[in-house]
């Protein structure tokens, strides 16, 4: 947050939005002057659209890749994605220390990049230094076709 100067963060998660014992916990991890919006991905593109430099800065989470390319496809269109964290027990390639991805999740990704405006990166933490996904599975897109 602070890195970012946010004052907004919105939590798309369809698991979340319908639990309010984990709406509870994030809410609780997030210092009070922190605006924490709670939503399911259908509700989210519904009621979100992106804007650029109006409003609060904003961080918009999603819990998975194929949820944040399901926003983007349903309307929420977004110019860049940070894939922080991501584990998948089934990886095919490991992209970072913090990123093993999945066949499916690579294909959700690839086709994301097709949008030409949308531009996505592996950061771990705020002030590590970013990946363009592109260079990160260049080896991996190269042997799979």
């Amino acid at each position: 947050m602070p890195s970012v100067k946010a004052k907004c963060i919105i939590v798309v998660d369809d698991k979340v939005a319908a639990d309010s014992f984990f709406e509870t916990v994030i809410r609780m991890a997030v210092p009070s002057d922190i605006d924490v919006i709670i939503s399911s991905v259908d509700d989210f593109v519904q009621n979100y659209a992106y804007t650029h430099g109006t409003g609060k800065k904003t961080i918009v989470l999603f819990s998975s890749i194929a949820d944040a390319c399901r926003a983007f496809t349903n309307g929420f269109r977004f110019e860049r994605l940070n894939i922080g964290n991501v584990y998948n027990n089934e990886f095919k390639v490991c992209c970072s220390p913090s990123v093993s991805l999945c066949e499916d999740e690579i294909g959700t990704l690839e086709n994301l990049l097709k949008e030409k405006c949308v531009f996505v990166e592996l950061q771990r933490v705020p002030k590590g230094r970013a990946i363009n996904i592109k260079e990160a599975l260049k080896d991996y897109w190269q042997t799979d076709k």
